[in-house]
């Protein structure tokens, strides 16, 4: 997975793009990662792990009608957390990633391996990925890791016309 991080540091640094985490069920690995790369301070401004609701609420601006509505592994959260991460930072790009590691916290609706990633464009465009990943806890996580940083590096490698449409 490095490769890949070094792939997406690279490509942000040739585009001048800048980038923020809001990280939920990674704790953190998108961010490890992307720091793990020599020159990555010039493109990663920093990310959260904003773990609970009060957080997502009060730091990244998820509202409360959002969270009640939707819950807190939702594309409306992870938009959210993207925005946030855009809003708090002032970067070129806000990811938000949300979702159930396992093994608890599933439900009938959302099971363990359910992961939304967000990503928010200079624009403020947000397109959300909807994924269902499976294994351990470790698994998921690192499945939610890589997949981020492969949506990051398609989105830096394509024009912004070509950026997915913001969520309706």
């Amino acid at each position: 997975m490095q490769q890949l991080a070094q792939l997406v540091v690279h490509a942000a640094l040739a585009r001048n793009a800048t980038l923020a985490l809001a990280e939920s069920c990674t704790g953190g690995r998108v961010a490890a990662e992307i720091c793990g790369v020599n020159g990555a301070s010039k493109m990663f401004l920093g990310g959260v792990v904003a773990y609970s609701n009060e957080l997502k609420e009060n730091l990244l601006g998820v509202s409360r009608e959002v969270l009640e509505q939707f819950g807190a592994v939702s594309a409306e959260t992870a938009h959210d957390m993207a925005l946030g991460a855009r809003r708090v930072s002032e970067a070129t790009w806000g990811i938000g990633v949300t979702g159930i590691a396992g093994p608890t916290g599933a439900t009938h609706t959302k099971p363990v391996g359910r992961v939304y990633i967000a990503l928010a464009n200079h624009e403020n465009r947000v397109s959300v990925e909807r994924f269902n990943f499976t294994g351990t806890r470790h698994a998921v996580q690192a499945q939610a890791t890589e997949a981020t940083l492969r949506l990051f590096l398609a989105a830096l490698t394509a024009s912004s016309r070509e950026f997915l449409p913001a969520l309706k």
